[in-house]
């Protein structure tokens, strides 16, 4: 059954449209409802804008659902609200198993599929136009290739596979092993590349674009993409090729880089992993909050700034949720509007440090490791220089440096140590899951 995938189709680019400024249709079927037949053949200009800002603006759905579920299973957080499922299903409580058709499984799945949609619609109008150049048709599919290709990414983070030819939702592709998604993704970048070389953009971009909405600059984004997307694939030589070509800097400012913005209008979409702190004084606001696995502070090295900075002690340590205390709870976001990177040059660094280790590069690995732990206020690194010893540091690195954002899971799964983390704590008989399950509709 691929159903899921059908009824996805527009849903949510009506809205999505409305949050451009001053644009106007021409020869629209429905202004009130966007359809695929009003923009699938000669498209204006300003028709293709708009997909434009309905593609950027469904690139931000699903990643609450994305952090806090992945987050859960990879035990560096808890959600604590009013579902159960969140500190039940999500930890195994009681060797319960996950659910293919709840919110944890579909949610994402949907938004990002959702987003693809519309990117594969813009693809198709660019390329059935005469209103646009060669070039400026380059520019509209290299950016929504490159946006469906990090989309697919995540799928492949979250679920272990993907389905990655989607583009005639009448003739769904086979959903994909992490493998084979991982080439047909790199591939699909290495396209999008091509396009961005002789591409012209004529649109606009949020202002979390900032710095990246040219062609050359975009062209950076998706080479960023592509080492993220060969260290995945364990392809450090590959990595490093792409790295050179996007905006990596080793001693460069960690927080350059491309992110999802938020609004507070009533068309736009606010930062779902926001939260706002507990009052000092008051009971823990167990009702809905995100709460850090303890086990991330504790195993800390000293004086790691990440901690400090990421979260914070709750007023009331022994107030609990299903048997899980809250002791320490989040400060990863500062307010509602509060940006959420979509891949920073912190990232890329560890990237950077990881495509060393895979190609036998010891030196510069290291450099990439202290470069994080310096950021961190941490000393350099001490420990040996074996294949072994070194992914360990760089993935206690990205332990931290990416808490919250959909990697922990991920990584200890495809460097096998899924089975290191605290099964029994802090409930006996809760289980570990490595994946979320791909939701019901979408089996092949």
């Amino acid at each position: 059954m691929k159903n899921l995938y059908r009824k996805i189709t527009l849903f949510g680019m009506a809205a999505a449209t409305m949050l451009a400024v001053s644009c106007s249709f021409e020869e629209q079927v429905d202004p009130n409802g966007p359809s695929v037949d009003g923009v699938a053949s000669e498209a204006s200009i300003g028709q293709l804008n708009e997909l434009v800002v309905g593609v950027e603006a469904s690139f931000r759905n699903g990643l609450a659902i994305e952090t806090t579920a992945s987050g859960t299973l990879g035990r560096e957080l808890y959600l604590f609200d009013a579902d159960p499922r969140n500190t039940g299903d999500l930890l195994g409580k009681n060797g319960i198993g996950l659910d293919n058709n709840s919110f944890y499984s579909t949610g994402q799945w949907n938004g990002s599929y959702r987003c693809v949609k519309n990117a594969n619609l813009l693809i198709e109008a660019a390329s059935n136009t005469s209103a646009v150049t060669a070039s400026e048709q380059n520019g509209y599919t290299g950016f929504a290739k490159t946006v469906i290709a990090y989309e697919l990414i995540q799928m492949v983070k979250s679920y272990g596979q993907a389905r990655v030819d989607v583009a005639d939702e009448e003739n769904l592709g086979p959903i994909l092993d992490e493998t084979a998604a991982l080439a047909a993704i790199r591939t699909l970048l290495d396209e999008a590349n091509s396009e961005l070389g002789n591409a012209s953009i004529v649109f606009n971009l949020s202002e979390g674009f900032e710095g990246f909405d040219d062609a050359g600059s975009m062209r950076e984004f998706n080479r960023a993409v592509a080492a993220m997307a060969a260290v995945y694939a364990g392809d450090g030589s590959g990595a490093l090729s792409a790295l050179n070509n996007s905006y990596f800097s080793l001693n460069g400012d960690l927080t350059v880089g491309p992110k999802h913005a938020f609004g507070a209008g009533g068309n736009d979409a606010q930062n779902g992993v926001f939260k706002v702190p507990s009052p000092a004084g008051g009971d823990t606001n167990i009702g809905d909050n995100i709460i850090v696995h303890p086990d991330w502070v504790n195993d800390a090295e000293a004086g790691d700034a990440r901690v400090a900075a990421k979260s914070a002690p709750t007023p009331d340590p022994t107030a609990s949720l299903d048997g899980l205390f809250a002791e320490f709870e989040t400060r990863l976001y500062d307010s509602p509007l509060s940006p959420v990177d979509i891949l920073r040059n912190e990232e890329l660094v560890l990237i950077y440090a990881e495509a060393n280790i895979l190609a036998g590069n010891t030196g510069n690995a290291v450099a990439g490791i202290n470069r994080i732990r310096n950021s961190a206020g941490l000393s350099n690194y001490t420990g040996g220089n074996s294949t072994a010893e070194l992914t360990t540091e760089l993935l206690n690195q990205r332990r931290y440096s990416l808490w919250g954002e959909n990697h922990r899971m991920y990584d200890l799964r495809r460097y096998g140590l899924t089975n290191t983390l605290p099964a029994n704590e802090p409930r006996p008989g809760d289980q570990i899951f490595d994946r979320l399950p791909v939701p019901l509709a979408e089996e092949n």
